[in-house]
C-alpha cells in the first residue's frame, strides 16, 4: 500500500519534485565541499601531534558557536530575493544583495572582535597552557577569514534567491583543492615558505576563503544577466526599511541554528561526563548523522526558494504544493539513510576506530539515529520553507523550546537520574527533534493557508 501511494506521490508532483531536486543537488554537493575543508585541515594538522590538533578543534567549536548567528543571519536575503522573484520585482533584488552585503560584513566585523575579547579568556576553560596559545593565534587567523567568506555568504544567498546553484558549488569544489596545496605549503613549511604550523592552517583556511568569496564576485559581476541588479560594491546609500527586514528574518534564523547546534554541544558535555568511550561513540554516530543532514539541508534550502518564488506570485496552491513536497522528498532521503544506518550499525563505525567497545555503544546509538532521522528531515525541511515565508520568529521559539526546555533536561534525566547514559541524552535528542518537527510542520500547514503582502 505506502509503495502504491509513493508512486502516486512522484506522478502527481513531478515538476515540483524535479525543480525541488535540481535546486538541492547543488547545496548538498558544496556542503559536502566544506565538510571535506575541514576535515583536511584536520588530517593534515593531525600530523603535527595532539596539542595542535586539540587547539584546533577548541579553536573551530569556539568560533562557530558565535559565526552561525552570522552565518544564519546571512541566509535571510534568499527567501526574500526569492519573494521578489516570484512577484516579478527584479528591480528591487539588487536593493536588497547591496544592504545585506554590508549587513553581513558588519556581523563579520562583530564577530571578529568577539573573537578579538574572547582569545584573551581562553584559560577560563581549563586547558593546558600549550593549547592556549596555539588556539590564541590561530583564532584570530581565523577570524580574519570571516571577512571573505561573508563576502562569499552574500553573493552565494543572493544568486541562489535567484535559483542560481551551481557557480557557489563549484567555486567550493575549487576551493578544497587549493585549501589542500596551501595546508601541505603553509604548515610544512614547504617549496620555500616557512614552516608556520598550525598557523600555516588558519592561513590557508584565508586564502580558500578569499579565493571563494574573489571567484563568486567575478563571476556575478562579469556576468550579463546579473548587471540588472548592480551586484558590486556601490552602496547608494542605506536602505533602513530594507535592512529591518533583512535582519527581522536573518537574525531569528542565526539564533535558530545557534540553539540547534548548542543543544548538541551541551550534549557532547553531558556525555563527557559519563565516559571516553561513551563521548568516542558519539562522535562516530553524530559524525555519520551529519553526512545525511547535509542531503536534507540542500532539499530544505531550495523547499524554501520555491515557498519564496510562491509567495511572490501570491499563490496559496503553489506555496503548499512546494512546501510539503520538500517535506516529503525529505522524510523520503531520511528513511533511507535510518535504513542504511539500521542495516550497517555493526560496520559502519570501522570506519573510524577499531576499539570494539567504542563500536559496540556506536552501533547501539545508530539505531538511535535511524530513529530521529525522520524527525530531523522534517524539522530541518520545515524551518526551511517557513524561512521561505519569512516566518522566523515562531520557529526561533520552537527550536529553542524544543532542544532546551524539552530535549537536553530529558537526556539528562535519563541519562543520570536513570542509568541509561549515553543512550539517554540521545533519547533525549530524538524526542526533541521529533517535538520540533511536529510543531514547525503544523506551524506551515496554518501559515501557509493564507497569503502574506510582498
Amino acid at each position: 500500500m505506502s509503495i502504491i501511494i509513493m508512486i502516486k506521490f512522484f506522478r502527481e508532483n513531478k515538476s515540483y519534485i524535479q525543480k525541488t531536486l535540481s535546486l538541492a543537488y547543488p547545496v548538498i554537493i558544496g556542503q559536502l565541499g566544506l565538510i571535506m575543508m575541514g576535515v583536511v585541515d584536520s588530517i593534515m594538522v593531525g600530523e603535527l601531534g595532539a596539542v595542535p590538533l586539540a587547539a584546533a578543534s577548541l579553536s573551530n567549536s569556539l568560533i562557530f558557536i558565535v559565526l552561525i548567528i552570522a552565518i544564519g543571519n546571512s541566509i535571510a536575503v534568499t527567501p526574500l530575493v526569492a519573494i521578489l522573484v516570484g512577484a516579478k520585482k527584479s528591480d528591487e533584488c539588487g536593493v536588497y544583495f547591496r544592504q545585506s552585503l554590508l549587513v553581513n560584513l558588519v556581523m563579520g566585523f562583530l564577530v571578529f572582535l568577539i573573537i578579538l575579547v574572547g582569545v584573551n579568556y581562553l584559560h577560563l576553560l581549563g586547558q593546558s597552557f600549550s593549547v592556549q596559545q596555539k588556539a590564541k593565534s590561530y583564532m584570530i587567523i581565523i577570524g580574519l577569514s570571516i571577512f571573505p567568506l561573508m563576502i562569499f555568504q552574500t553573493y552565494k544567498q543572493f544568486i541562489e534567491g535567484l535559483s542560481i546553484m551551481r557557480p557557489a558549488m563549484i567555486i567550493t569544489l575549487a576551493a578544497n583543492l587549493i585549501n589542500v596545496f596551501a595546508n601541505w605549503v603553509l604548515i610544512f613549511g614547504e617549496l620555500g615558505f616557512p614552516r608556520l604550523e598550525l598557523d600555516g592552517a588558519g592561513w590557508a583556511t584565508f586564502i580558500s576563503r578569499l579565493f571563494m568569496a574573489i571567484s563568486l564576485m567575478i563571476f556575478v559581476m562579469y556576468n550579463k544577466r546579473f548587471r540588472i541588479y548592480d551586484v558590486s560594491f556601490h552602496f547608494r546609500s542605506l536602505n533602513f526599511p530594507v535592512i529591518r527586514r533583512i535582519l527581522s528574518v536573518g537574525l531569528p534564523s542565526g539564533f535558530q541554528y545557534f540553539f540547534e547546534v548548542g543543544a548538541f554541544s551541551f550534549a557532547v558535555i553531558m556525555i563527557g561526563w559519563i565516559g571516553a568511550n561513551e563521548l568516542a561513540a558519539h562522535q562516530i554516530a553524530i559524525s555519520l548523522a551529519s553526512v545525511s543532514f547535509m542531503g536534507v539541508l540542500g532539499i530544505s534550502q531550495a523547499g524554501g526558494i520555491l515557498v519564496g518564488n510562491a509567495v511572490g506570485e501570491q499563490s496559496v496552491q503553489l506555496v503548499r504544493k512546494s512546501g510539503f513536497t520538500a517535506i516529503a522528498l525529505g522524510m523520503i532521503w531520511m528513511s533511507v539513510s535510518g535504513i542504511i544506518f539500521i542495516l550497517f550499525r555493526n560496520h559502519l563505525p570501522f570506519i573510524y576506530i577499531r576499539d570494539e567497545a567504542v563500536i559496540r555503544i556506536a552501533s547501539q546509538l545508530l539505531i538511535i539515529a535511524a530513529l530521529f532521522q525522520l524527525s530531523d528531515g522534517i524539522q530541518a525541511v520545515g524551518i526551511g520553507i517557513l524561512r521561505g515565508l519569512t516566518d522566523v520568529k515562531g520557529p526561533t521559539v520552537i527550536t529553542f523550546v524544543a532542544y532546551w526546555i524539552i530535549s537536553l533536561p530529558i537526556g539528562y534525566l535519563l541519562a543520570f537520574q536513570f542509568g541509561y547514559g549515553v543512550i539517554g541524552v540521545w533519547i533525549g535528542l530524538l524526542i526533541g527533534l521529533t517535538c520540533s518537527a511536529i510543531m514547525l510542520t503544523l506551524r506551515f500547514n496554518y501559515k501557509s493557508r493564507k497569503l502574506i503582502s510582498v
